[in-house]
This record gives C-alpha cells, sequence and structure tokens, in this order.
C-alpha cells in the first residue's frame, strides 16, 4: 500500500486533524483550477466533520462557488427528504446557501428504479464533460472523494455485485445493497470514478482498522481496485490504521 507504484499513504492523528487535512487537499485542488471545477462528493459517515468545515465561516469564503460544480459518487435510492440521502446530507451541510443551485448536481431518485437513475445521471455527466466518452487527458473531475465500508466496497460498488466489472457505462443501478442500510443504490462505476485528477480516500475510527487490514493485505476489494487515472491517496487517522503499518505523517 505505501509502495512507490501504489496509492500514497498519509496518516493523520486523529478524526479532526485528517477532516483538516482533507478539507485543504480539496481546495488545494480546486485554487489549481481556474476554470470550471468538478468536485465528486461521497456519502456515508466519514465525510461528515470535513463538509461542516467546507460550510464553516472560516472555510467557505476560500471556495470560489460561481466556479464550483458538486457531484456525487453514489446515492441511495430514496426520496432527497429522506435522512439516507446522501446529498441531502451534503446539501444540509455545506452546499445549500453558498453553492448556487444549478451547481449542484444530485442523482436523481425519482424515477422508476435505480438504473433509470443511473441513465440519467449518465446524461447529466455527459453533457457536462461534452462527450460521451472518457478521454484519460482530460479528466471529468478535479477531485472524488471516496470511503470503505466494512465490507470493502466503496461508493455503491460491493464486492462479488456485477457493477464492480461494468467498463462502458457511466453509471449503474445497484438493486440490493451488501451492508446496511439495505437500500437500492445508483452508483458511478470504477472508471467514471478513476477520471479524476485526484481520488482521496478519507477513513477515521477504530471500527475502520478492520477492513484497513484486509485491504492494506491486497485483498482484491472493491476499494482497493478504485484507482485514480491521475494521484490516489488514502488518509487515514491512527485510530483506524493497522498496528504493523507505519505511513508519513
Amino acid at each position: 500500500m505505501i509502495a512507490a507504484d501504489q496509492p500514497k499513504l498519509i496518516v493523520e492523528t486523529d478524526a479532526e486533524a485528517l477532516a483538516r487535512a482533507a478539507a485543504e487537499r480539496l481546495l488545494a485542488r480546486i485554487a489549481a483550477n481556474p476554470g470550471r471545477i468538478a468536485i465528486c462528493l461521497t456519502g456515508g459517515s466519514s465525510p461528515k466533520r470535513l463538509y461542516e468545515l467546507l460550510g464553516s465561516d472560516g472555510w467557505r469564503g476560500r471556495i470560489p462557488w460561481q466556479r464550483a460544480h458538486w457531484f456525487i459518487g453514489d446515492e441511495r435510492f430514496v426520496p432527497e427528504s429522506d435522512p439516507l440521502n446522501n446529498m441531502a446530507i451534503a446539501r444540509a451541510a455545506f452546499l445549500d446557501g453558498n453553492a448556487p443551485p444549478e451547481h449542484i448536481h444530485p442523482i436523481p431518485t425519482t424515477g422508476e428504479n435505480p438504473e433509470a437513475g443511473a441513465e440519467a445521471y449518465a446524461r447529466e455527466l455527459q453533457a457536462f464533460y461534452g462527450s460521451d466518452r472518457l478521454d484519460r487527458a482530460r479528466p471529468l473531475f478535479d477531485l472524488v472523494l471516496m470511503g470503505a465500508g466494512p465490507d470493502g466496497h466503496t461508493a455503491s460498488l460491493f464486492p462479488g455485485f456485477p457493477e464492480i466489472e461494468e467498463t462502458e457505462r457511466w453509471a449503474v443501478g445497484v438493486p440490493k445493497a451488501n451492508v446496511a442500510p439495505f437500500v437500492p443504490r445508483v452508483s458511478l462505476t470504477l472508471p467514471t470514478l478513476a477520471s479524476c485528477r485526484e481520488m482521496l480516500f478519507e477513513i477515521a475510527g477504530p471500527d475502520k482498522r478492520p477492513i484497513l487490514t484486509r485491504l492494506f493485505n491486497g485483498e482484491n476489494l472493491p476499494a482497493l481496485r478504485a484507482r485514480s487515472n491521475g494521484e490516489t491517496v488514502w488518509m487515514v487517522d491512527r485510530a483506524a490504521l493497522p498496528e504493523e503499518i507505519r505511513g508519513p505523517r
């Protein structure tokens, strides 16, 4: 995991330091692009503190909101009003009141089924990108935020499920989740997630240590298979880090 040809590992002292370091990396990616910016957010519990920081007085003024567009890597197929909705959590934490509404790009969950939502989101991404084919030399996203579930899933790409093998479609419907909450999902595929200048995993807490041990030992799980065509970075706090692993601070 820490070899030169592997994703970069950064270890922070605790969850608060991790969130602040992740916020700084996100802002650095934004600052590096003088044009239109695209950030792909993640759901789950890992980014909660990061999102709170981005919406706070000391941070939100550093974001050029008129140039930044906000997407999401996966969504639970529930209404936007449902507390399980990933983008609704991000909106409440920092997007609403800061980002222009037309710059917030949620995955639609009002259609007939997750596959219809996936097709609609793929069309939206392609319209934003200006092509229905991804070019490695022209990333779709400046930054993709990621997490890792207890089974090694990332986004809503679960181990052993067919969606992890998809290489043509930009997004897929996931009719059944492998972990709670057991609701259908929509997820971007590995090639779409890879189309970024940086993929940033944020992992915190002792409950993440078992899955990090498996991932750092090279187990072929979705979170390990997810790689940026640019830079892939794993940011981990000390509580989540397996004892035998030592990374740069």
